[in-house]
């Protein structure tokens, strides 16, 4: 199994309540329906306000490499990414496990 964990953190002067987020979590919430490659699927809000912390997580999983790697180009994935490059930069992190 591959772990997908994706951190947020959104751009300065974005609010959660900028219509392009509410836009990205749609479309965030919609994908792993459109996406028949992924197994697990979770994301939420950033609970605490430390300043290291990034404001929003994605942790899903693939049962192979080949499955993330189709996920990454899906067109539905690369049009969520056009959104969210509007208001959030992120670090990723796949692993084996």
């Amino acid at each position: 199994m591959i772990r997908h964990i994706v951190l947020f953190k959104l751009k300065p002067g974005v609010a959660r309540d900028d219509p392009r987020v509410a836009q990205w979590m749609d479309m965030m919430r919609a994908l792993p329906k459109l996406i028949p490659t992924s197994v697990d699927w979770e994301y939420g809000w950033n609970v605490t306000d430390r300043p290291i912390a990034y404001d929003f997580g994605l942790n899903s999983s693939f049962r192979t490499r080949d499955d993330l790697m189709a996920y990454l180009p899906h067109p539905d994935h690369q049009a969520m990414v056009a959104v969210a490059k509007q208001v959030a930069d992120w670090v990723i992190c796949d692993y084996e496990y």
